[in-house]
């Protein structure tokens, strides 16, 4: 018998309640300090079930992104809407949230893998690893600790499975909504990409007004709709599907990341 409470996976509560305060004092300011984050929508956090809710989202960094929504979550459980004022509402923090990331990830460092115990559902990319392009079968082991995630708590999710703009989302994702049937809450989020690098660990920019738009729960057929009609609704509930390209074109919006795929490399380069 265990002397202290686990979450689903084995970690300690007391030990993932500690790392999130710790992790949570030192990136407050990069939400409300060096850059600024706008939020919209927060008050629908509040009145979700404490289980079985999926966020999907666009991704800009491997990290920031993921670390500002779990200030923004457990500010609006506290009763702080649309603010992340004032942190003490990390005192007491939701240890049952988790978030989907790339295993290969959150073995990448000791920052990485401190998020991980935190909550990560780490999974293998089965079309990407290692910077390659591969096809691998979906490991059995991966769906399944989804799923635990989800009947354990909230999960969040980008689905895309990629910082780049406008890729089409994984059908996985439609599967894992038919067969867990949560609800789905998506999010818009951006300045992301301007504030900080890649990873989101190094800021890159001071003065960014970043934001974070909570919609309301998607309203899906789980038994009669079909796996394409649920990637449509999560591309256009998050803003990623082609026709917002007409604001702006494609190539552009290609060239514009390509861009700034080569800037974070020679900021690596420089760093190292």
């Amino acid at each position: 018998m265990k002397l202290y409470k686990q979450d689903v996976f084995g970690n300690a509560l007391f030990l993932k309640r500690f790392l999130i305060r710790v992790l949570g004092a030192i990136s407050h300011r990069r939400f409300r300090g060096f850059n600024q984050l706008h939020i919209e929508g927060s008050e629908i956090i509040r009145d979700l079930p404490d289980a079985n809710v999926l966020f999907v989202s666009n991704h800009q960094t491997y990290f920031a992104d993921v670390v500002a929504m779990f200030h923004v979550f457990n500010a609006s459980l506290s009763g702080r809407v649309d603010t992340i004022k004032d942190i003490g509402y990390l005192w007491r923090p939701k240890t049952n949230l988790y978030f989907v990331a790339a295993k290969e990830t959150m073995k990448s460092g000791l920052l990485p893998k401190i998020m991980a115990y935190i909550g990560s559902v780490s999974i293998e990319r089965t079309w990407r690893s290692k910077g390659e392009d591969v096809k691998r079968q979906v490991k059995m082991s991966d769906v399944n600790n989804i799923s635990k995630a989800l009947q354990d708590g909230w999960l969040i999710t980008f689905p895309q499975g990629t910082t780049k703009a406008f890729k089409p989302i994984r059908r996985g994702t439609a599967h894992i909504i038919k067969t867990n049937k949560p609800i789905v809450i998506p999010i818009v989020i951006d300045g992301f990409r301007r504030s900080f690098d890649k990873k989101g660990l190094l800021i890159k920019k001071r003065g960014v007004l970043q934001s974070m738009v909570i919609k309301k729960p998607l309203e899906i057929d789980y038994e009669n709709e079909s796996t394409a009609d649920i990637v449509e609704k999560i591309e256009m509930a998050i803003e990623q599907h082609s026709s917002f390209l007409k604001v702006m074109p494609k190539e552009e919006v290609e060239k514009y990341f390509e861009q700034e795929d080569e800037l974070n490399r020679q900021r690596k380069y420089k760093d190292g």
